[in-house]
């Protein structure tokens, strides 16, 4: 059975709807049908509740969690083991401590990091990433 272990970037791609939710969709599918196990760290959990937060407020933070509970998904909490690999990935790596955990996690588990986000261009060799489509920017309205 394949592991994958979602960032934070994944996540808020599939509840926003965004470019590689239905890649996400199609992980949780094949994990409802035992083909595949997903985990999460729980840094990477907060760092969706904070970034949620700040964007839409508390109570949708709180409901986003609640939904990601009830997903077909492992929260794993931050064990010495994991925050001494995190560690060591961020003294090799200029990438934020959030993404140290989904690598540090993705190698306990053995596991595949699904993401978008472009600072893993940095780490590619450290653990096979999955990749998602790029967010788009939007264009400005004119006179901006």
């Amino acid at each position: 059975m394949r592991s994958y272990v979602l960032d934070s970037y994944a996540m808020l791609a599939y509840f926003q709807n965004e470019d590689g939710a239905q890649s996400v969709q199609q992980l949780l599918a094949e994990s409802v049908l035992g083909e595949s196990a997903l985990f999460i760290s729980c840094i990477n959990l907060g760092e969706i509740a904070y970034i949620t937060r700040r964007k839409a407020g508390p109570e949708t933070a709180d409901v986003l969690v609640s939904a990601i509970d009830m997903l077909p998904i492992e929260v794993v909490d931050v064990t010495r083991e994991l925050a001494l690999s995190a560690a060591e990935i961020k003294a090799g790596y200029s990438i934020s401590y959030a993404d140290c955990f989904a690598l540090a996690l993705a190698k306990q588990v053995g596991g595949v990091v699904v993401t978008g986000d472009p600072e893993f261009k940095k780490v590619g060799d450290l653990v096979p990433i999955q990749w998602l489509p790029p967010k788009q920017e939007k264009p400005k309205p004119k006179g901006e």
